[in-house]
């Protein structure tokens, strides 16, 4: 009777972790897209241009981009319970910061205050679920689970955020991460158990913070040089000072014993391409997605509401078809899956560029549909080769790079496809123009990338470690722990 009330208070514990964590990352993923929708309403109530828009973005992509790998170290070291919730309480004191901001630069500060806690939230939540899940095909399930219900938060986002915008103006958008945020706080308190890992490396603070100032730099540049002028002295200077901050990081980073990005992995020809890839993937997807409401509304003329379902085949062909990648790249081998992926989204974005403003939705559904499925086809595979190239036990840390290089990805799209977009004047047909110009450039880029990446993986070695035994071939999946055999065709 003991025994049985123990395994049911066991089970009770576990899926109220499972929920917690689930339920934290959904937040997380919810501001990705819920933000989109509500663009066109802040620039008309802030009275800002194209540049505010894209430091509302990216100021928060940017902070979680440069301390994702450190906020899994921290939870590591520190506590992952600890690390979760302190996450939880600055993401949702940030969120009530956001809605009460009365102008851009306190928007933009509480959104960097936001990507701060995200940083800290999403790597602690799932290091939470692989501690309390030490069988592996628990871990397997328990780390679906966590994808995919906390994947909804990706198709949710732009259907709430334009209600919330419609009905009660862009700050709803952030007040509806309070309510979540206290059930998290109260119910982690409560329920949450505490663990760490004693013999986690040690925090390499000047990694950190030479990235953050080298990312955030080039990001100033690319963003302000449309208003500023390009070859003005602060822009020209910002960008000599992020070739010399990105200098002085890989310098840096060679010499520690524990960097957060150690280089060496780059030396492997898979994780590099994979990497380079993930990187367009976030560049192309997210700098292309900047771009959908403010198609729709100032183009289409569609209201924000309108605008917000408009925009959802991406996201929901996103959720549908992700669960779906990793076990297609087991069949068909990482080359055929990437390749397919990123030439599929790259068609949709060149279709994408050709919409006007009487194009009717009918003829465009199917080209967003068909971006999001191919940038799904493609993330989980790239991952998975990214993981394959490397030892074992860095697994972990070849998928929090991989998540890293994506966010990069998406700084650099927001700030680049923008600087496209903005030489345009505001309305009419040269912001379509502009719009235009964007989407064909991110498909262009996207399929070139598809072409190369295909061509690289053909021609990639296994990969070698000198810290764990080799492997005999690089066909040996990583989509699943258990290593299920694939083929890389």
């Amino acid at each position: 009777m003991a025994a049985s009330r123990a395994t049911a208070g066991s089970r009770s514990n576990r899926a109220v972790l499972l929920t917690v964590a689930c339920l934290g990352q959904f937040m997380v993923l919810l501001d990705n897209t819920i933000v989109g929708a509500a663009l066109p309403d802040m620039q008309h109530r802030l009275h800002t241009q194209l540049t505010g828009l894209q430091w509302i973005v990216d100021a928060y992509v940017l902070l979680v981009a440069m301390l994702l790998l450190s906020g899994g170290v921290f939870a590591d070291r520190f506590g992952r319970k600890r690390v979760y919730l302190t996450g939880v309480a600055v993401f949702t004191a940030a969120s009530l910061l956001c809605s009460l901001a009365p102008s851009l630069g306190w928007l933009v500060a509480g959104r960097a205050l936001q990507g701060i806690g995200a940083a800290a939230l999403s790597p602690a939540s799932l290091a939470l679920l692989a501690a309390a899940c030490p069988l592996p095909q628990e871990r397997i399930k328990a780390i679906g689970l966590w994808a995919g219900l906390s994947g909804i938060g990706l198709a949710a986002g732009p259907v709430a955020g334009g209600v919330l915008t419609q009905a009660f103006g862009w700050p709803a958008i952030f007040l509806v991460n309070l309510p979540i945020g206290v059930v998290l706080l109260l119910a982690g308190l409560r329920h949450l158990g505490e663990s760490r890992n004693p013999s986690a490396p040690a925090i390499d603070i000047p990694g950190t913070l030479l990235s953050v100032l080298a990312v955030g730099v080039l990001t100033y540049g690319l963003i302000e040089g449309g208003a500023r002028g390009w070859t003005s002295p602060v822009i020209l200077g910002s960008f000599a000072a992020a070739v010399i901050l990105l200098a002085a990081f890989a310098a840096v980073e060679a010499r520690r014993s524990a960097p957060m990005l150690p280089l060496r992995l780059f030396g492997q020809r898979l994780f590099t391409v994979s990497n380079t890839a993930m990187t367009v993937v976030g560049f192309a997807l997210m700098g292309s997605s900047f771009f959908f409401s403010q198609f729709f509304v100032y183009v289409q003329g569609s209201s924000i509401l309108r605008a917000g379902l408009q925009t959802l085949p991406v996201s929901l062909a996103m959720v549908i078809v992700s669960p779906y990648a990793g076990r297609l790249a087991a069949r068909y081998g990482f080359r055929i899956a990437v390749t397919t992926g990123l030439a599929l989204a790259g068609l949709g974005l060149l279709a994408l560029g050709t919409v006007h403003a009487d194009t009717g939705y009918s003829n465009v559904w199917w080209r967003l549909g068909a971006i999001g499925t191919g940038f799904a086809l493609a993330m989980s595979p790239l991952t998975g080769a990214a993981i394959q190239a490397v030892s074992p036990h860095e697994s972990g840390l070849a998928s929090g790079i991989t998540s890293t290089t994506r966010q990069i990805g998406a700084v650099l799209g927001v700030a680049v496809l923008g600087a496209i977009v903005r030489p345009r004047k505001s309305g009419g047909t040269s912001l379509e123009t502009g719009l235009n110009s964007a989407f064909l450039t991110a498909g262009t880029v996207t399929v070139a990338t598809a072409v190369l990446t295909g061509l690289w993986l053909a021609t990639s070695k296994p990969a070698k470690s000198s810290t764990a035994p080799q492997r005999s071939t690089h066909r040996e999946a990583a989509t699943t722990p258990n290593k299920t055999p694939t083929n890389n065709r």
